[in-house]
């Protein structure tokens, strides 16, 4: 008989190893720019601006002369935050939709599913840019735009998945001790579903992260004052030659989280 795996038997690979101490740097810095900065984000000081990375400013300073650490900290946490909306809003969303329509299916699923794929069939960030085109920019239009074009995957995920539980005989089992149909869903077959919705949340939210620096980056996101990690890289650009460490700061607090995160979804597909 083969042994069944434990908490304290299941081995994880370097993979996932080392994309969760890139995303734990992050969020350390995240959570910690929550309550504490060193210097006021918004902070202008014209006699230290451009200046190289210090003892006082370890990061540098920007053209404007604010501190490059406590802007990507607090900008690390507005992006970790916008993600965990996003995916929130398209997990449950996705998750619902998937779930009811995989398990009942009949012409609500043909239809729901039509909507669905035609909502797939346009660029993420191109339905999103439409969105934010009709309601305006700013942090809560573009968790709601990026949230609605995050659904369709995971409707796809939970549907598919749904399928194949449905026909198990765990599944008959409970129809024919008289479970209700939403008991059989939500407490019997979505837990077993877990293992391929925690890999589609994770890559969901490493495409989130990118989603939110991209149309930040773009001036469709995060507005001024507050900081954004997408806009620190625009407002780069100008400074790249005598100043890259505003562009190098955001840029690999990007890349950190966004490949921790790939790597702990593999880690996790590899066990």
């Amino acid at each position: 008989m083969k042994k069944k795996k434990t908490v304290s038997t299941i081995k994880y690979g370097k993979s996932f190893k080392a994309g969760l101490i890139m995303v734990a740097v992050i969020l350390i810095l995240a959570v910690i720019g929550l309550f504490w900065t060193p210097y006021d984000v918004n902070e202008m000081s014209y006699t230290v601006k451009n200046n190289a990375p210090s003892l006082l400013h370890p990061f540098g300073t920007d053209n404007f002369g604010r501190d490059v650490l406590s802007r990507v900290m607090q900008g690390a946490s507005l992006s970790f935050l916008i993600a965990v909306a996003v995916v929130g809003m398209g997990t449950i969303a996705g998750t619902v939709v998937g779930a009811l329509t995989g398990y009942f299916g009949g012409i609500a699923d043909a239809v729901l599913m039509r909507i669905n794929d035609a909502l797939s069939a346009f660029p993420g960030v191109l339905l999103a840019l439409v969105i934010i085109a009709v309601i305006g920019n700013g942090k809560y239009n573009l968790i709601l735009a990026l949230g609605i074009v995050f659904i369709p995957s995971y409707v796809r995920v939970v549907r598919g998945e749904v399928l194949k539980q449905k026909e198990l005989d765990y599944v008959k089992n409970m129809k024919l001790m008289g479970a209700s149909d939403l008991h059989i869903i939500f407490i019997d077959i979505l837990p077993n579903i877990k293992t391929a919705l925690t890999a589609s949340v994770l890559i969901g939210f490493q495409n989130a992260v990118l989603s939110e620096a991209g149309m930040s980056y773009l001036g469709l996101g995060v507005t001024p004052p507050d900081p954004s990690l997408g806009r620190m890289l625009s407002e780069a650009q100008s400074s790249l030659i005598y100043a890259p460490w505003y562009a190098i700061a955001p840029g690999l607090t990007i890349l950190f989280l966004t490949l921790g995160l790939g790597f702990i979804s593999h880690g996790l597909a590899e066990r």
